[in-house]
């Protein structure tokens, strides 16, 4: 039977780390970090995203500043917004909490963000640094997913690690990142053949497809580290993963649960990332 991965308490000691620094910074050296989050519409999903961000920040000792857009807000109107938040010296990063209304072109939005201020490193030059290792930020989820594996004290280097999902917010960046650290890495999707093969082959699991339940137990080797990022409903108001978590559980070494497996660690990171783009546009090392 796997090991199970605590995200909510791997999260809670990433916010640690970081309300301690935040803390000495403000003491030692004056420093107050803002983040803005920006949400347009009514979409209640978002509005759960915002309002954690919101406390994440205060547990942490944050400034948050929140913008709530009518759903009829032009991509004008949210582009002057990002580029007042773009000059603002109170806020050190600028979260546009996707998905935007249907109008909006959200890579106009994301292109218009400073990547020194985005946080959630969606910005082309942010997303060309990965790709090249001399990044400032990591995307959240990825990044958090990092922090898991580390947790279980698996070392990843010379590790088969296949990646299931090949989305710019996680697929992609995921297989950036196990690759920097050693990894030798398989990325798989909707396209892909012989999947089951592929997945027999992988000592770490990293599933991002967003179909429930997808990834069943036969598809898993013995031993696996498996890190599930999907967050699916059930039609009976449960949630789920892309691992079918029941028979998975059984022949993996460590496996993420869902939910407060994956989910926690992306606030978590994204605190993270709010501080890093605080001590650098300051110039604090």
């Amino acid at each position: 039977m796997a090991q199970i991965i605590d995200g909510k308490a791997v999260s809670a000691a990433v916010k640690a780390e970081v309300a301690e620094e935040t803390a000495k910074l403000r003491d030692e050296k004056g420093l107050k970090v803002g983040l803005a989050v920006v949400i347009v519409g009514n979409d209640p999903a978002s509005r759960v995203y915002v309002n954690n961000k919101k406390k994440a920040c205060e547990a942490v000792g944050f400034q948050s500043y929140e913008y709530a857009l009518d759903e009829s807000t032009t991509q004008e109107q949210l582009l002057d917004l990002v580029n007042v938040l773009n000059r603002d010296d109170r806020v050190n990063g600028i979260l546009v909490q996707l998905p935007l209304p249907k109008h909006i072109d959200e890579k106009a939005v994301i292109n218009a963000i400073s990547p020194d201020k985005d946080v959630d490193a969606f910005h082309p030059i942010n997303v060309g640094k990965i790709m090249i290792g001399e990044y400032s930020f990591l995307p959240c989820t990825p990044a958090g997913v990092m922090r898991l594996i580390e947790s279980t004290g698996t070392d990843i280097t010379g590790k088969q690690c296949v990646v299931i999902g090949r989305s710019n917010i996680v697929g992609k960046p995921q297989a950036m990142l196990l690759l920097q650290k050693n990894g030798t890495v398989t990325i798989c999707h909707s396209k892909t053949k012989n999947l089951k093969e592929i997945c027999l082959g992988a000592d770490i699991l990293v599933v991002a497809i967003g179909r429930a339940n997808f990834v069943t137990g036969d598809m898993i080797k013995e031993g696996a580290v498996v890190i599930d990022v999907g967050m699916n409903r059930l039609d009976n108001g449960k949630l789920c993963g892309d691992v079918e978590f029941e028979s998975a559980e059984k022949k993996a070494s460590f496996i993420t649960p869902v939910p407060g497996g994956v989910g926690p660690m992306t606030i978590a990171m994204l605190m993270k990332n709010t501080l890093t783009a605080a001590k650098q546009q300051a110039e604090i090392e």
